[in-house]
C-alpha cells in the first residue's frame, strides 16, 4: 500500500473546526438534529448513505422510539424573570421530555430538576428515551438560588411516528473482508463524548480514500448510540458477518490526557492485536481495559451471536474525566492537538492491520544478504550490526506460522517501523506472503 505522510497537526485544526460547527446542533437519538449531523458530514464525504428506520420497528429485542422534536424549553421565576432557557444551552432539557406548560410551586418544580452537587459549575446531561418524562438541568448553583414561590415550566416538544436515521459509507478495496468503524451521532452539544469521534471519522474517510491498493474494505457507520448500532446490525449482519474482520468503536477521542483501549469480547482479535501494539510504541502510558469496562457500542457489536472483532480505541474513556456528560465537556476540553493524536492512533492501528500478513523466506538456511546489499561486507567489532540483527531476527521468525505483529513482538520492534525492511525484503524476492501454515521451501 502506498500512502503519504499525514500532517496530522492541520488535521487536528480542520478537525476542531468541524466540531465547533457541529456543536450547536441538539442531537438525540432520532431526528433533525441527527438528520442536520448526517447532512453536514455528507459535505465532506458526499457518498454516505443516510438509510431510514421506521419508529416502531423491531431491531432484534428492541423496538425503534418515536421521534422526538423539540421547539423551546424554558422555565419562568415567580418575578417572570426567564431563568432557565433550551436556546442558551441545548442540555438544559431532559432528553426526549415530553411535553409541558403549567405553573408549579418549588417543591413540585424540585421533582422534575438535575444537576450535580459536586460540580456546581455544570450542567449534567440526562436522558429519558424510553420511560415519558419531562424536566429541566441546571447547575447545582442555578438550582441553589431558586426562591419559594410559582413558576412557569414550559416544554414545547412532540413524539411522534417517524424515523431513526443512520449514515453508512462503504470503501472498497482489493478484498471484500472488511474493516468495521462505527462512531454514534446522538448527543447534544458535547464535545469529547459526542464531536470527537464523529469528526475523527471523517478524516480518517478522507485520508484512506487516498491510499492506494488497500487491502481491505471499509465500511463507516454513524449511527446514535446503542438503537442505532442495533438497528444497522439488524439490516447489515447477515451481509457483514463473514466480511468483518477487524474494526473500532470511535469515542472520547478528542482530549489531550490519555490513550485508551477497550478490547472486543474475544481479547484476542486481529483488532485488539493491532491496537495494543500500536499503542506500546505510540503511547507506552496508555490505559488498556478489558470488555468488562464496556460502556459504548462494542457492547452491540461483541454481543454473543453477533461476535464481530471490535474494539474501541479512545484518548481518555467515557465515564474517566471530570466533564463526562456535562456542560463542561466543552470545545475547549476538546483541542485540534487532542483531535490529531486520536486520528493518529487509529490510522496506525490501520497501518498494522493492513500490513499483517504471515510470511516465508524463499531460500533454505540463512539467505545471502551480502550480494543483495542487506549486509556489510566487512566485518568489524566496531561496526554497528543493530539493523542487521533486527532484519536477520526478522527473517528467522519468518516461517509462515508468525504473522508480522507476532514476529515483532517476539524481537520486540515496533512492527510498523519493519515495514520498509518487509518491502525490500519482498523486492528482493526473498520473502513471500502465504496462508498460515501454508509454506513450502525449495
Amino acid at each position: 500500500m502506498n500512502n503519504k505522510t499525514v500532517p496530522f497537526t492541520a488535521l487536528g485544526l480542520e478537525m476542531h473546526q468541524w466540531a465547533k460547527e457541529l456543536f450547536p446542533i441538539c442531537r438525540s437519538l432520532t431526528g433533525d438534529g441527527v438528520r442536520e449531523t448526517l447532512s453536514y458530514i455528507q459535505k465532506f464525504v458526499p457518498e454516505l448513505e443516510v438509510h431510514s428506520v421506521p419508529s416502531g420497528s423491531m431491531v432484534f429485542d428492541w423496538q425503534v422510539p418515536q421521534e422526538w422534536k423539540i421547539s423551546e424549553a424554558y422555565i419562568l421565576a415567580p418575578d417572570g424573570t426567564k431563568i432557565i432557557d433550551y436556546k442558551d444551552h441545548n442540555l438544559h432539557v431532559l432528553n426526549y421530555s415530553t411535553a409541558v406548560n403549567e405553573i408549579m410551586p418549588l417543591k413540585e418544580l424540585q421533582q422534575h430538576l438535575y444537576s450535580l452537587p459536586e460540580q456546581p459549575d455544570a450542567i449534567p446531561y440526562v436522558t429519558s428515551y424510553y420511560a415519558p418524562r419531562w424536566g429541566f438541568c441546571l447547575t447545582q448553583n442555578q438550582r441553589d438560588s431558586l426562591k419559594s414561590g410559582n413558576y412557569k415550566v414550559v416544554i414545547d416538544s412532540e413524539h411522534f411516528d417517524g424515523e431513526l436515521n443512520y449514515g453508512e459509507y462503504y470503501l472498497p478495496g482489493e478484498s471484500d473482508e472488511e474493516v468495521l468503524i462505527s462512531t454514534y451521532i446522538c448527543h447534544p452539544s458535547m464535545a469529547n463524548n459526542e464531536l470527537s469521534g464523529p469528526v475523527v471519522t471523517m478524516a480518517l474517510i478522507q485520508q484512506l480514500q487516498q491510499w492506494k491498493g488497500r487491502k481491505y474494505s471499509y465500511r463507516f457507520v454513524f449511527v446514535p448510540e446503542t438503537i442505532g448500532a442495533i438497528a444497522f446490525l439488524s439490516q447489515r449482519l447477515k451481509e457483514i458477518k463473514h466480511r468483518i474482520i477487524a474494526g473500532y468503536v470511535l469515542t472520547c477521542i478528542g482530549d489531550e490526557r490519555n490513550h485508551s483501549y477497550l478490547q472486543s469480547r474475544m481479547e484476542n482479535t486481529l483488532s485488539d492485536r493491532a491496537a495494543m501494539h500500536m499503542f506500546d510504541y505510540f503511547a507506552p502510558n496508555y490505559c488498556l481495559y478489558d470488555y468488562l469496562s464496556r460502556g459504548s457500542d462494542e457492547r452491540q457489536y461483541c454481543a454473543p451471536g453477533v461476535d464481530l472483532p471490535i474494539g474501541s480505541i479512545m484518548r481518555t474513556r467515557y465515564g474517566d474525566y471530570p466533564e463526562y456528560h456535562t456542560s463542561l465537556d466543552d470545545l475547549n476540553l476538546v483541542t485540534a492537538s487532542g483531535l490529531s493524536g486520536g486520528l493518529e492512533s487509529v490510522y496506525k492501528a490501520i497501518q498494522l492491520i493492513e500490513a499483517n500478513a504471515y510470511y516465508c523466506v524463499t531460500v533454505l538456511c540463512e539467505p545471502q544478504l551480502g550480494k543483495r546489499g542487506l549486509y556489510p561486507t566487512l566485518s568489524s567489532m566496531s561496526l554497528d550490526y543493530t539493523d542487521v540483527r533486527t532484519l536477520t531476527n526478522f527473517i528467522t521468525y519468518c516461517d509462515g506460522k508468525h504473522d508480522l505483529i507476532a514476529i515483532a513482538e517476539k524481537i520486540k520492534v515496533n512492527a510498523l517501523e519493519l515495514l520498509p525492511t518487509l518491502n525490500r525484503l519482498l523486492k528482493e524476492g526473498l520473502l513471500v506472503k502465504v496462508e498460515e501454515n501454508n509454506v513450502e521451501i525449495e
